[in-house]
């Protein structure tokens, strides 16, 4: 058991790691609640475990919502169905190893947690608008990353249309192909006992839809999101001993001494725009051995280019 859990701490301590990061959090919160409701159900308090779900799922009546807006970033980690769970992290797998490639591991949580937000208020808005799901929001709870994995996936496949994924029975199929067939499986079962889980799905995807598209045009709808990881990182990070030294030095090293900040060190360390001789080197690989030749470095920069473009 401790070995599982160094596993664990090791995974989290990694830097761009935000992928495995994400199922992480998204199978432990699964383990806990399903240790809970056993441990629960054997003492016949059940009650309890249905206070701790209701402190992570979204309701549908805004009434609700409000003594519980956390509720709204919650309920896209908490699981409680194996296959629900499986299917989910399976797909976010896939189409977020895509995201992570070409765009980095900060894009890939923007897109995860802006998807899961987009979700859960198109949920909320139909449930308080919409009078055929106003009747029906009595009681009526949400739960699930389903949301916040399309907004992965459509966000894959605007980015990426033609990227073929190899699949059992069918041989290879374009990921915008697999992502349409999920999205008008979501509209056709709009009306059904899960109508607020599909409602999540529409939102998701349409924020990644919009996500990839503005990002192409210079916006990044991420940037919120960015900056508070990085004050949490920031306030969560150890702070190195500070050791002061002194030394002597000539006044002209001292005038013509330079700093490097870490800001300036880390945009040293990022992608840089590609000239036209890289493109077209980058472009002749795909054509030899397809994207997935690529390194996650030819990945990025042939983004950076079609934001130039």
């Amino acid at each position: 058991m401790s070995s599982l859990l160094d596993d664990f701490r090791s995974e989290f301590s990694k830097p761009n790691n935000t992928l495995a990061q994400l199922i992480l959090v998204n199978v432990v919160v699964f383990l806990v609640l399903l240790l809970l409701n056993l441990i629960f159900t054997l003492s016949e308090t059940s009650h309890l475990y249905a206070f701790v779900l209701d402190q992570l799922i979204i309701p549908a009546r805004a009434s609700e919502f409000i003594r519980h807006p956390w509720t709204l970033f919650t309920y896209s980690f908490t699981q409680t169905d194996p296959f629900h769970i499986l299917f989910n992290m399976l797909g976010l797998y896939w189409f977020g190893r895509l995201v992570d490639e070409y765009l980095g591991a900060r894009r890939l949580l923007g897109l995860y947690l802006m998807g899961g937000i987009a979700g859960g208020l198109l949920y909320l808005a139909m449930y308080n608008l919409v009078p055929f799901f106003m009747q029906q929001s009595g009681g009526v709870r949400m739960l699930g990353s389903s949301g916040a994995f399309f907004s992965v996936a459509v966000g894959a496949a605007t980015l990426l249309p033609n990227y073929s994924f190899h699949l059992l029975f069918f041989g290879p199929v374009r990921i915008k192909y697999i992502v349409f067939f999920l999205i008008v499986l979501s509209l056709a079962k709009l009306g059904g006992s899960n109508s607020g889980g599909e409602l999540a799905h529409l939102g998701g995807a349409a924020m990644g839809f919009f996500f990839i598209k503005l990002l192409q045009n210079g916006t990044d709808l991420g940037r919120p999101i960015y900056w508070l990881m990085d004050g949490w990182q920031s306030l969560t990070r150890p702070k190195p001993a500070v050791k002061v030294s002194y030394r002597q030095r000539s006044n002209a090293n001292a005038s013509t001494g330079t700093y490097v900040t870490a800001g300036t060190a880390a945009s040293g360390s990022s992608v840089t725009m590609p000239d036209e001789a890289e493109i077209d080197s980058i472009l002749d690989k795909i054509s030899r051995s397809g994207y997935e030749s690529l390194s996650r470095e030819e990945k990025q920069k042939l983004f950076k280019a079609s934001q130039k473009s």
